[in-house]
């Protein structure tokens, strides 16, 4: 018998429909996009994104390459990051105005962070002991991280 999947639904920073699932590749087995919860020594790794602001690295599949390696490449360019561990979390998909992303979010510990010439659309690694209560309203965070799917993913690491 199979388990009942969860499906979490609620809408994004730009009013979106977003549907979240901690099962193992609901919606796609091949999804296009990535996301990447990352520690390094006790602290949350981010980025700084160029436009959008604080974020957990993240970003696009390559041609021929799988999801998992995507994550680990996008936590490199965008901070430097080396990789220790990643898991898969979840997946989930955004109903936007251009179409349907289907996104999977990873679970990373960083071994070491290097410094690198470029960190692309980025300005390189962020350290922070905690994720702020006010992360939604916070001006300096991507839109990214302001919906639930952050608050459920941590809830979900932290389980």
């Amino acid at each position: 018998m199979k388990a009942v999947e969860i499906m979490y639904k609620f809408t994004d920073y730009y009013r979106n429909e977003v549907t979240l699932s901690f099962d193992d590749h609901p919606f796609s087995q091949f999804p296009k996009h990535v996301w990447v919860i990352c520690r390094y020594k006790n602290k949350w790794l981010l980025t700084k994104h160029k436009e959008r602001g604080l974020e957990f690295p993240g970003g696009k599949v390559e041609e021929n390459e799988s999801a998992i390696d995507a994550a680990v490449r996008e936590v490199k360019e965008e901070t430097g990051g080396i990789v220790a561990t990643i898991r898969y979390i979840g997946q989930y998909t955004v109903a936007g105005k251009g179409g349907t992303i289907v996104k999977n979010v990873y679970f990373a510990h960083v071994k070491k962070i290097g410094g690198q010439k470029t960190y692309y659309e980025t300005d390189g690694p962020v350290l922070l002991n905690h994720i702020p209560r006010d992360v939604k309203r916070n001006r300096k965070y991507s839109f990214i991280m302001k919906d639930d799917v952050l608050t459920l993913c941590l809830t979900h690491i932290a389980d």
